[in-house]
């Protein structure tokens, strides 16, 4: 929604600003100039992305026109999720998550997890986590550090989508340059003609640049860091996730292991203490 209204704003003040100097919409559509901006745009993102990025791309507009998953209440459902877990490994062993992680979809803890937001991926992390543990053969230094390199993979690949959007956005002056550039080849053919033509072929030429360097500061730049924001969100929500189990298997109790992730939370989307306790405490596994 702020996206939006956002993205409303820069035109709107644009536009608004070239109106109170008296100037002439018609002017500014310029179909030519688009084609050639948005169509080289569109094919330097092809030439330099695989199918899967730009797939990813596609996916991650998503996230720009709409709202963080990772809230508060999506972190305090999961904490509470991860003591659930920690309390029947703690009371039955880790062979009593053995089912849950084998079959996590026919498990009543793994099921719809993360709960408010199902994400395979991150199921499969902490699943995977889980059934490495069960094994009894990694030291805890050995499953974080095994976290540490799947989290590390998928840092990766989740900021892939965010770069190719910001090359695209980086490369739109330049184009806008290039359109100019035909607009004046055009202009020079047609002097000696009348100056309201050679006018009005110079201002198209201008559009080119003008669009460039809008949509580059105004739309797909923002858009992209945008972007790459909510693949920032979705890597501390894994880290949070892995201080729990780390802690965990280190010997921590799961409500000390559940506050030593609770303090890794960003601030703006944090529970407070006695909020995590009474999620805990309230139905907790048994």
């Amino acid at each position: 929604m702020f996206s939006i209204i956002g993205i409303l704003i820069v035109f709107g003040a644009v536009i608004g600003g070239y109106l109170m100097e008296h100037g002439k919409l018609a002017v500014l559509f310029q179909p030519a100039e688009l084609v050639i901006i948005g169509g080289a745009a569109a094919g330097t993102i092809l030439v330099a992305n695989s199918p899967h990025t730009l797939k990813a791309v596609l996916a991650g507009f998503k996230t720009v026109f709409g709202s963080s998953k990772f809230t508060k209440k999506l972190y305090t459902d999961t904490l509470k999720h991860m003591y659930d877990t920690m309390q029947k490994a703690r009371k039955g062993g880790l062979t009593a998550l053995e089912k849950d992680v084998d079959q996590p979809d026919q498990s009543e803890l793994f099921a719809k997890f993360p709960p408010g937001a199902p994400d395979h991926h991150i199921r499969d992390f902490v699943c995977d986590t889980w059934r490495m543990a069960i094994t009894g053969g990694p030291s805890p230094f050995e499953m974080d550090l095994m976290m540490e390199l799947d989290m590390e993979v998928h840092h990766h690949y989740s900021h892939q989508p965010p770069a190719a959007l910001t090359a695209v956005a980086d490369a739109l002056p330049g184009l806008g340059i290039v359109a100019a550039v035909l607009g004046v080849v055009i202009t020079m053919g047609a002097l000696g003609g009348p100056p309201e033509e050679i006018g009005h072929k110079v201002a198209a030429a201008l559009v080119g640049t003008f669009l460039g360097i809008l949509l580059c500061y105004g739309l797909v730049g923002p858009m992209a860091s945008r972007m790459l924001r909510a693949a920032e969100d979705e890597g501390h929500f894994y880290h949070v996730l892995r201080v729990a189990i780390t802690s965990f298997l280190k010997g921590s109790s799961p409500i000390l292991a559940v506050e030593f992730a609770r303090r890794t939370i960003p601030g703006h989307v944090r529970p407070s203490f006695h909020e995590i306790e009474s999620a805990c405490r309230g139905t907790a596994a048994k």
